[in-house]
């Protein structure tokens, strides 16, 4: 039976599109987090990355462009448009400005000095991908934002007009400027930002289709067979970007690591794979490169064509592989 339908609830909960186990043992985690001798937390501070914004007076020649803020903050230009994912600008993933993951490297492209934007996505209301100071600074603009269900509830809240929010289900689609086409397919996660309200909003990944390429922004998702039905259904892909960091056996059915996140590569039919959800918070017991190390080790054994650039470079995607080995430096 293919994954490819609306959301299904349960009550005021959202359920996953398989059964999903998310009763972690805390006992267990505290002890790895207490005998870990993991670099979790960098001993030194990469970059800083700076990017150039004059890059982007020129659109790039091959129609499609990325650049990566940090963790799963995308900045894409696709054959035309210009999109921006999951914004994280903020210090910290957590609900407290002076404690929980810190960054590990500033934002590389000030906030201010984005371009125009046609699209913000909003994956789901996570901390770690819904930062509540960057939209903040987001209310005085226009760009329009679309976002899975119930996600509109903390938008509101924060001063966002509702004019310029748009919800979505899995299997929506939005068209925008005639030629793109963005649409919310299903994932494995959960959502929530406290303790009482856990899964009463949607998590999503998207399909972004333009005039001559298509993509697939993963957010974040454990692996699940609906990887095979998008790919059937909206593939090949010239790029997946899928999440490789914050895994942990502890938690595999919502998070996939690399290892999972190569076969959900495969399973999309995916040409190019750009990881992203890595590098830039410490969210797991792994060491920070963890994720990325391994990832090259599987995509060598599998052939699979990587895309790595450093954080705030703009990259064109030429349908080859690029590895800056930015973490190395």
């Amino acid at each position: 039976m293919s994954s490819l339908q609306k959301a299904q609830k349960e009550g005021k909960v959202f359920l996953n599109p398989v059964l999903t186990e998310m009763k972690a043992n805390m006992r267990k985690i505290l002890w790895k987090y207490m005998t870990s001798k993991e670099e979790r937390v960098l001993k030194r501070k990469p970059g800083p990355f700076v990017t150039d914004v004059n890059v982007y007076k020129t659109p790039p020649a091959s129609g499609l462009r990325i650049t990566w803020i940090g963790h799963s903050s995308l900045l894409i230009e696709i054959d035309g448009k210009r999109i921006l994912t999951d914004p994280v600008w903020g210090a910290r993933a957590s609900f407290l400005s002076f404690m929980g993951p810190k960054r590990f490297f500033e934002a590389p492209l000030p906030l201010e000095q984005l371009p125009d934007l046609d699209a913000i996505i909003l994956s789901h209301d996570h901390y770690d991908h819904l930062d509540k100071p960057t939209i903040k600074r987001l209310v005085a603009g226009t760009t329009s934002i679309y976002c899975s269900v119930g996600v509109s509830s903390h938008l509101l809240k924060w001063g966002i007009s509702a004019a310029r929010i748009t919800e979505m289900d899995w299997m929506d689609s939005v068209t925008i400027g005639g030629d793109l086409t963005i649409t919310a397919t299903p994932a494995r996660h959960f959502s929530g930002r406290g303790v009482i309200n856990r899964n009463q909003t949607l998590w999503s990944s998207f399909v972004i289709r333009g005039s001559k390429h298509n993509i697939f922004f993963g957010a974040d998702s454990g692996w699940f067979p609906g990887f095979k039905d998008i790919g059937d259904a909206f593939g090949p892909f010239d790029l997946t970007m899928l999440e490789i960091g914050a895994y942990d056996k502890e938690w595999e059915d919502i998070h996939m690591g690399p290892e999972k996140a190569k076969d959900a590569h495969l399973a999309l039919k995916g040409k190019l794979m750009m990881p992203i959800h890595w590098g830039t918070f410490n969210l797991a017991l792994h060491s920070w490169t963890e994720p990325v190390e391994r990832l090259l080790e599987y995509a060598a054994d599998k052939n699979i064509q990587l895309l790595l650039p450093a954080p705030g470079m703009p990259t064109e995607v030429m349908g080859k592989a690029y590895n800056s080995e930015w973490w190395k430096q």
